[in-house]
């Protein structure tokens, strides 16, 4: 075996920032192992997009992002690094585990597997068809599309009772369609739906076909136990909207191949989380196991880093590895900042995006120009507050309010620019808060260099478009799922200087929406009439632009 470099080599490495992560990387972190914490696209996980947590013991009342960024910093405050970057490949072989991604390969004594899970489709006729055109699977992402219409809600468990009370904000009527004689989820929960005066419920009864033009114009529905059928059509020039709840498909295509999964796909794990290898364990929503909640995310979390710490100890004293010398935490203790102080008074950065933002700036190596074009309407003025907050982050930004007004610019739109001025073809319009503040970020930081790392065939292939694009993304503020799509679409768009990216803050463009119909979010629209909704890849684009 190769001599070791203490300097290089995590004691673990978690694949995942949810609370299954998160909680994993505060224990091992707290035992003085050095500990990594890969999150490909927002720490905190899909928790993050929950506006009300109500059920975990000892906090009366939260939000899942409040939550999980506690839950950061205690992490961090004990020690642990974290990195966002999407694993590509898992070595497994050998007491020394590599784990690859787009920022180079890490080496590790061991691996928490905390990846998660996506929603489940069902399969219905015009599932697919109508994605992002009235079947949705995300309602705080998109319920607010569906504002004044009568809305689907299938699935019986926690995630549908729950969302579909969620629902009774925006929609005319929610009716829930339940397969079974019953709710699955907790009686608690159940009776808050059945008892809800805007919510009908269906059970044993499932969902046959949905239909229409353009949109969602009809629904059928079956009874199982009496074996008739209905037929739902909303009133004449409405649409409706259905959203699936039907559980959700683990995210373990990284280590299919050599940890053995359930016959749903979901990974195996004994009752101290570990796999069917050595050095691996698994935890939160990807594990098999009756209840996916917040608290037993954790609880799995805790398990499997103090199951890995015990592996730690046999495998230091067989590799005779020197003891680490982990330094005590520097910064203050982490407190919980109550929900309305986590933004300062005047502005949108709190002093703690700015401690987080400064050390990715201070690797920046050309000047950047952030050019803001506003006119007079209210989001004009947020967006020159933000101008102002920008401006003095770093050396290599700078902040320009345009006055001329450019033939078709859609106000208001901020350009990234490069230190000269040219503009490097992606824009946003509208603040970048909520999920899509990394994701502007990002697109700061690989137009400044050195940006992030790329596969050299995906470079390749995005040189390669010889023909000029348009690419128009919708998104909101409040999806998880838009980030992936913004990210991968400016990137190439910084890389092609024939491919132009512009992103719209779904609140304040209703034209597009009314434009192209859309009904869900992440949307991308190619040269003002290919439309596509979900997140995407950098290379599943590609596929589409080489069309």
């Amino acid at each position: 075996m190769k001599e070791l470099d203490m300097n290089k080599l995590y004691d673990g490495i978690i694949i995942g920032g949810g609370p299954a992560g998160l909680s994993a990387a505060i224990y091992l972190a707290r035992a003085k192992y050095r500990v990594l914490v890969i999150e490909k696209e927002k720490m905190g996980g899909q928790i993050t997009i929950t506006s009300e947590v109500v059920n975990y013991p000892g906090v009366p009342e939260t939000d899942g992002t409040r939550l999980t960024e506690n839950m950061r910093k205690q992490a961090e405050f004990f020690g642990a690094e974290f990195m966002m970057a999407e694993v590509s490949e898992i070595h497994p072989d050998g007491d020394i585990k590599e784990v690859v991604t787009e920022k180079g390969t890490f080496e590790t004594l061991g691996i928490v597997l905390a990846t998660g899970a996506s929603p489940r489709k069902i399969g219905f006729e015009g599932e697919t068809k109508f994605q992002g055109r009235g079947v949705a699977y995300c309602a705080t992402c998109d319920g607010e599309f569906f504002t004044g219409l009568d809305v689907f809600v299938l699935g019986g468990g926690f995630a549908a009772a729950e969302e579909s009370m969620f629902l009774t904000k925006y929609a005319r009527k929610v009716t829930v369609i339940v397969r079974e004689e019953d709710f699955t989820c907790a009686a608690s929960i159940a009776d808050q739906v059945r008892n809800h005066p805007g919510i009908e419920v269906h059970y044993q009864t499932e969902i046959v076909e949905a239909g229409g033009e353009s949109t969602l114009q009809y629904a059928v529905f079956k009874n199982n136990e009496t074996g008739e059928t209905w037929k739902y059509e909303p009133p004449e020039g409405k649409s409706f909207g259905i959203f699936v709840f039907a559980g959700y498909a683990p995210a373990t295509a990284l280590f299919k191949d050599f940890l053995e999964l359930s016959e749903d796909g979901y990974l195996v794990t004994d009752i101290n989380q570990k796999t069917s290898a050595d050095g691996f364990y698994g935890a939160g929503d990807i594990c098999v196991k009756n209840l996916r909640q917040v608290v037993t995310a954790v609880s799995d979390g805790a398990v499997a880093a103090t199951s890995l710490e015990k592996y730690l100890s046999g495998m230091y004293e067989a590799l005779r590895l020197p003891e680490r010398e982990i330094p005590a935490p520097k910064r203050e203790k982490p407190v919980d900042v109550p929900a309305d102080e986590t933004k300062d008074q005047s502005g949108f950065l709190t002093e703690e995006m700015k401690r987080q933002l400064k050390p990715v700036f201070e690797k920046m190596e050309k000047n950047v120009i952030l050019k803001f074009y506003t006119d007079d309407s209210a989001i004009s003025r947020e967006v020159q507050g933000f101008a102002s907050e920008m401006e003095g982050l770093s050396p290599h930004i700078r902040c320009e309010l345009e006055q001329d007004d450019p033939e078709g610019m859609e106000y208001p739109a901020i350009q990234i620019c490069d230190g000269d001025g040219n503009y490097l073809g992606t824009s946003f319009h509208g603040v970048p808060g909520g999920h899509e503040f990394n994701s502007f970020i990002i697109a700061i930081y690989n137009a400044a260099g050195p940006g992030q790392a790329i596969d050299r065939d995906l470079l390749g292939r995005i040189k390669k478009i010889d023909r000029n694009i348009k690419i128009q993304t919708v998104v909101s503020l409040s999806c998880t799922m838009c980030p992936e799509l913004v990210m991968a679409v400016q990137r190439i768009a910084l890389e092609n200087p024939r491919i132009e990216a512009d992103i719209y803050d779904m609140a304040h463009y209703p034209e597009l929406k009314d434009k192209y119909q859309i009904m869900s979010v992440p949307c991308m629209i190619v040269d003002e009439k290919d439309v596509y909704f979900g997140k995407k890849s950098v290379e599943e684009i590609l596929g589409l632009l080489e069309k």
